[in-house]
């Protein structure tokens, strides 16, 4: 029996983890957490064999307690799991201890593959992201733009739909309530947008859009 944590600060996420693990017979959901500070705590009393955690989290996000569990917890297995789908993302936990990545688009058979593959003390990275990375091997270093260069066409459509709203002093709630997506689903574009553009804070996504001729 693989016994897991799910640490989320989204109950409709948990619950629905749990219903989809319940089919197999193999895993056990044994405690659940709303962020970093929670799961440190529940560990105090269980010990999993594997913890999925997501990365976007309220008082304790998931890079800080990956750090943590480094440190109080090293023989915890974690299993990223998340909606932020950037190959340095990928990178920057693996370094700090987690040996699976799966986004939440992943389906019920990879996400329990993922599982159980970590739970054996082995690495996995979801099919999605692994391609992202082997097209950027395959590009090779010199084909990679320059950093702080990055231009219009280094961004999707919905991007793009993203920063021209947040340019225009939308929220991430209404963004959402325009585009027909959820507010977490904004929240990583944002990021995305953050991270891909080099920006700082809104106002420097904003300067970039005016730069870039995406508002007036």
């Amino acid at each position: 029996m693989i016994k897991v944590i799910l640490a989320d600060d989204h109950t409709l996420i948990r619950d629905g983890l749990k219903s989809l693990l319940k089919s197999d017979r193999s895993i056990q959901v044994i405690g659940e957490a709303e962020n970093g500070v929670q799961l440190l705590e529940l560990l105090e009393t269980l010990t999993p064999d594997v913890v999925m955690l997501d990365l976007n989290m309220p008082v304790m996000d998931g890079f800080k307690t990956l750090e943590q569990l480094k440190v109080k917890y090293p023989q915890v297995k974690v299993l990223v799991l998340t909606m932020l789908d950037q190959d340095s993302y990928v990178t920057k936990v693996r370094t700090a201890g987690a040996l699976g990545y799966v986004l939440k688009t992943a389906g019920r058979t990879e996400l329990i593959h993922a599982i159980k593959t970590v739970a054996e003390d082995n690495s996995y990275i979801c099919s999605e992201v692994a391609l992202n990375l082997l097209n950027r091997v395959n590009n090779g270093p010199g084909d990679q733009p320059e950093a702080n260069s990055k231009g219009p066409s280094d961004l999707s459509k919905r991007e793009m739909e993203v920063l021209r709203l947040i340019a225009e002093g939308y929220t991430n709630a209404e963004i959402a309530d325009k585009l027909f997506a959820s507010k977490r689903t904004i929240e990583s574009h944002r990021q995305h947008l953050i991270e891909k553009t080099k920006a700082k804070n809104t106002a420097t996504l904003i300067k970039y859009a005016i730069q870039q001729g995406l508002i007036d």
